[in-house]
């Protein structure tokens, strides 16, 4: 399979890029990935890059986006952090992305499990992971399912799950408040955003289709 070109980046649409990931992901949980010359994509896209998708995900070793999305170079970036958090240089990244190169889809992708979502329902203390994990901390706070004081932490699964979901849809919501030139662009159709989580047991990408905007 050939590096995405100007050509067929022009033809994509948000919910023509999102329906390219469902499909990768459904290759990679049933271990039936695309054969890709990686040396060829490298030459073709030596001279520019035309990704489809910008997808912001967890630093977490299992759970690289090219290879959850059987994806390879030139189709999207990847914008890694501990725990998908959304910051300013984040949200910078995703505007180059949406307005320079010409992305269609923003994905914030969480994982099950997660290590950074973890620390921050125990309201860990490292260094300057305190201010990483504090950006964890509304998510924690949103979580209204579990009452039980004593359950709130990550001994809790149920608990823990909840808030990584909470923490992509509040890392969206950043998004679109933070950002004038995302937010146009998703108001004109030009490009769309979602969020979801990547299931470390199954493989499965759950797309969270309420924060869909496309």
């Amino acid at each position: 399979m050939k590096a995405h070109t100007l050509e067929t980046q022009s033809t994509m649409t948000p919910q023509k890029a999102l329906a390219f990931l469902k499909e990768g992901n459904e290759r990679f949980v049933s271990n039936l990935k695309v054969n890709r010359n990686l040396l060829q994509q490298a030459n073709d896209t030596r001279d520019g890059q035309f990704p489809f998708a910008a997808v912001v995900s967890c630093m977490d070793s299992r759970t690289s986006a090219e290879l959850v999305f059987d994806q390879g170079l030139g189709d999207i970036f990847s914008i890694r952090i501990a725990g998908n958090i959304i910051n300013p240089d984040i949200v910078g990244s995703l505007e180059y992305a949406g307005a320079a190169v010409g992305v269609k889809l923003l994905v914030v992708m969480g994982h099950s499990k997660c290590g950074a979502v973890k620390g921050a329902c125990d309201h860990v203390e490292l260094g300057n992971l305190t201010g990483l994990l504090d950006k964890i901390q509304p998510a924690v706070s949103a979580e209204t399912e579990t009452s039980d004081a004593d359950a709130r932490n990550s001994k809790n699964a149920i608990f823990v799950e909840n808030v990584a979901k909470l923490n992509v849809k509040q890392g969206i919501q950043t998004i679109l408040e933070t950002s004038p030139t995302l937010r146009g662009l998703i108001e004109s159709g030009k490009l769309g955003i979602v969020g979801g989580k990547h299931d470390l047991d199954t493989g499965v990408v759950e797309f969270y289709e309420d924060t869909l905007v496309a």
